[in-house]
């Protein structure tokens, strides 16, 4: 892992990884998308309210991977201070929090036709929601302190214990009795979903998890060239006075 706290051995290998992410997201959500809206039959119950599902769910993947990103990368930074792990947590944070904001989107627009409202107080819903304000609350602490430093340890303690919020949004609807529909995919025994909606939601989670990489590799590696422009301003600085 030390490895990787070299800033140009991380360049180097996100150079490489980058642009196979990006090509992977493009193969994946154009046919995705295809699959999803147009190719796909409608569900018998549903109707073609079913097709947000094809968002809706890879979203909410993608919003739980991405805190699970954010919390593990945080507590390495603050174990073994290591310094990309920091970055890594601090780009993962908008990410992350725009596939939850989706997700919460989506969810309301299918729940509005399937439910009859907009919005309810269900146990999925409800920690997802506090898995939103999570994120925002991280984001608003790394930069509530003129020290960085100081910052990223006070956000990093709370992505840690906000992590027990991710099995709590997994496991919700088998706990508590909710509106939410059990898992259908991700379960034991196999998928319960039709083959031909499970090709094109399978193709927009790999799409979306490779666009997820796509931009956190990329947000790292602009905070990793910022913070070395910073320092050579500083050390121009320096030898100017």
């Amino acid at each position: 892992m030390h490895r990787f706290a070299n800033p140009a051995r991380f360049l180097r290998i996100a150079g490489r990884v980058r642009p196979v992410a990006g090509l992977i997201a493009i193969l994946t959500l154009l046919p995705g998308l295809y699959f999803a809206l147009l190719a796909s039959p409608p569900d018998y119950q549903q109707g073609e309210t079913v097709r947000i599902m094809y968002i809706h769910v890879p979203s909410a993947w993608l919003a739980m991977a991405g805190y699970s990103t954010l919390a593990v990368a945080s507590a390495v930074a603050l174990v073994w201070r290591h310094p990309v792990a920091e970055l890594a947590a601090r780009s993962a944070a908008p990410i992350g929090a725009a596939f939850t904001l989706l997700c919460l989107v989506t969810g309301s627009l299918w729940g509005k036709p399937m439910w009859g409202t907009w919005w309810v107080w269900d146990a999925r819903l409800t920690s997802v929601l506090v898995l939103f304000f999570l994120y925002l609350g991280y984001m608003a602490l790394a930069d509530a302190f003129d020290d960085p430093e100081r910052g990223g340890r006070a956000a990093g303690l709370l992505a840690v214990v906000g992590a027990v919020n991710v099995p709590i949004i997994k496991f919700s609807v088998d706990w508590w009795n909710t509106l939410h529909q059990p898992a259908s995919v991700m379960k034991l025994g196999g998928p319960s979903i039709h083959p031909d909606m499970l090709l094109p939601l399978a193709l927009m989670a790999v799409g979306f998890s490779a666009l997820f990489a796509w931009l956190l590799l990329r947000n790292i590696e602009s905070a990793l060239l910022e913070r070395k422009l910073r320092m050579a301003e500083l050390a121009g600085l320096d030898l100017a006075r």
